[in-house]
């Protein structure tokens, strides 16, 4: 298999097959073993939104920002925290790595978390402790479309000394 950190790409369509339990199970390892500032790991929590019920309210409270995904992770960091930010970016680029290298498909989404956040009784209810807000979701699952990969060799400007 390609390397899944330069395989990864963002995908915006999806299949309606739910990713298998194992999968699940794999995405949420990935989720576990991100690093977190300071050791600070309380401060990050996450939510995996596999019920049909509970997307169709994160999709509807988004705008559709999870892309009709069939599971997502929802990461949420302690308000306030210097690291918050920086722990849910890699708790979620672990899950997109992860996620790569099983097959499937998923975006990062700053803009969905912000309206979830907006939307507190539906932040409350996919158990999301107060004090915390999302600042990532995670859509994942089949894509529908073949992805044709593009060179990223340059994308950033990168001082080699």
């Amino acid at each position: 298999m390609e390397d899944p950190i330069l395989a990864r790409h963002a995908v915006r369509s999806f299949q309606s097959t739910k990713p298998s339990s194992a999968d699940i199970d794999q995405l949420i390892a990935a989720f576990q073993a991100a690093p977190c500032g300071m050791g600070q790991n309380e401060i990050t929590q996450g939510v995996v939104v596999e019920s049909d019920e509970f997307l169709q309210k994160v999709e509807m409270a988004t705008n559709n920002a999870a892309y009709g995904a069939p599971l997502i992770f929802v990461i949420a960091t302690k308000d306030g925290s210097e690291f918050g930010d920086r722990n849910a970016s890699v708790a979620a680029e672990n899950v997109l790595i992860e996620a790569t290298r099983l097959g499937l498909g998923s975006v990062y989404v700053m803009s969905g978390a912000i309206s979830l956040s907006e939307h507190p009784d539906l932040v409350q209810q996919l158990g999301i402790d107060d004090g915390y807000s999302p600042k990532v979701i995670v859509p994942i699952g089949k894509a529908t479309e073949a992805y044709t990969p593009t060179d990223r060799s340059h994308r950033y400007k990168l001082i080699r000394r």
